[in-house]
């Protein structure tokens, strides 16, 4: 994300400043000076700790990266002045399993979390809340649902599958080890999703909560079976138990009708086209 983020802004003429990686989120002088030195009018706020099942693992970090980093962030970003924008990414997995008849999923249906994760996301969004009615800081809040596109970690279900299927057309293999192919989730491309962002800086509304989605869902299956399609194989998908997450949430398809109001902003990328990006990277990255 940070990296496409980072080439659209600088393509639409913003000077872009990142913050390295050595700089640790939870660290409030480094982050204070890091950010103080940039001086931006924004702040894309993504650093985080983002694998829903690994949460599990290890919760406390989870909590303590992304909802204290959080504050850091937005405690930094008060320094510049009270004009300095800030977007922080919450997630979609802040509303939990919901019934069929709640779907399409807004910004006012009721939030449920059910991983580490998702709570640490709400959290931040409480934080977020009260910086903006405490302080009057201009903070926006994005439920991105799930995004994909080349360049993602093969920790990531979509790029994931698109290894497993050309590892094993390399290895000669006729089995692919998947996890859960009935879970149905509402994809965006990544280079979409950026330009979302971007939008909503410029004409969103602070204190606004904004989904950031495509309104269509697919489910596991039906991206392997498109994987499958491109790569031209002949391949079984065999059900791996380690790739199961402890909770999953079943269906999850959003209505960016918000977003749209706010900004006009609608996916460009067909999905057969994103999917066929991410194939062509596992390809040649191996």
């Amino acid at each position: 994300m940070g990296g496409w983020l980072a080439e659209h802004l600088r393509a639409a003429g913003d000077e872009v400043v990142a913050i390295d990686q050595e700089v640790e989120i939870t660290d409030p002088a480094a982050v204070l000076g890091a950010v103080a030195a940039a001086a931006p009018d924004a702040v894309y706020h993504l650093a985080a700790l983002t694998h829903v099942g690994d949460s599990w693992d290890d919760p406390l970090r989870v909590l303590q990266v992304n909802v204290l980093g959080t504050a850091v962030v937005l405690a930094a970003a008060r320094r510049c002045g009270p004009n300095t924008k800030v977007l922080v990414t919450s997630s979609a997995e802040v509303y939990g399993a919901v019934s069929d008849d709640a779907l399409p999923l807004s910004e006012e249906t009721a939030t449920a979390p059910l991983s580490p994760y998702a709570a640490s996301k709400l959290a931040a969004e409480a934080v977020c809340a009260q910086a903006h009615a405490g302080h009057g800081q201009p903070v926006l809040v994005v439920r991105p649902f799930n995004h994909i596109g080349p360049g993602q970690s093969p920790n990531f279900a979509v790029a994931a599958l698109a290894r497993r299927i050309t590892t094993a057309l390399a290895e000669g293999r006729q089995e692919v080890p998947v996890g859960n192919l009935s879970a149905r989730r509402d994809f965006t491309d990544v280079r979409d999703v950026v330009r979302a962002y971007r939008l909503l800086v410029e004409r969103g509304e602070p204190g606004r909560v904004y989904n950031v989605c495509s309104g269509t869902d697919w489910s596991i299956r039906e991206v392997a079976d498109a994987l499958l399609r491109q790569a031209g194989a002949t391949l079984d998908l065999r059900a791996d138990p380690d790739l199961v997450r402890a909770v999953e949430v079943p269906v999850l398809r959003g209505d960016p009708s918000r977003l749209h109001a706010a900004t006009g902003w609608k996916p460009e990328i067909p999905f057969e086209q994103t999917l066929a990006d991410v194939l062509d990277r596992s390809e040649r990255t191996g």
